[in-house]
């Protein structure tokens, strides 16, 4: 069982920047990627960024691209997203997830372990 808890999140200006981190524990937290999913209100969840057990592969979506950034701690137990130049389209409830597998994936079915979320607000 592996617990995620997300952090980070609140209001900032378009144009600012956030950092959000996910903390994790459980006994079998080992060679799990990450990834970080959102939600807006009316639409479903979509992939944001994952990373691979190591910390040397990322994908990212194609709307964040060049704006966000995923990495690992060195303790490989947490996670961050470094959001900048966030725009209005950013807003959501921001979602830590877990893939029991070391190779990083964008399909959220594929990742087993959820946090509670984090919620971005982002003003015009």
């Amino acid at each position: 069982q592996v617990q995620l808890v997300e952090s980070g999140g609140g209001l900032v200006q378009a144009g600012g920047s956030l950092r959000l981190s996910c903390g994790a524990s459980g006994r079998t937290f080992s060679n799990t990627a990450m990834g970080w999913f959102r939600q807006a209100p009316g639409k479903e969840r979509e992939f944001v960024a994952a990373i691979n057990w190591s910390g040397g592969t990322t994908y990212y979506a194609d709307s964040v691209k060049g704006r966000f950034t995923i990495s690992r701690g060195n303790a490989k137990n947490t996670v961050y997203l470094q959001m900048n130049s966030l725009k209005s389209d950013d807003a959501a409830v921001y979602y830590c997830a877990a893939r029991p597998s070391p190779v990083a994936s964008g399909t959220l079915s594929e990742y087993s372990y959820w946090g509670q979320g984090t919620q971005v607000t982002v003003s015009s």
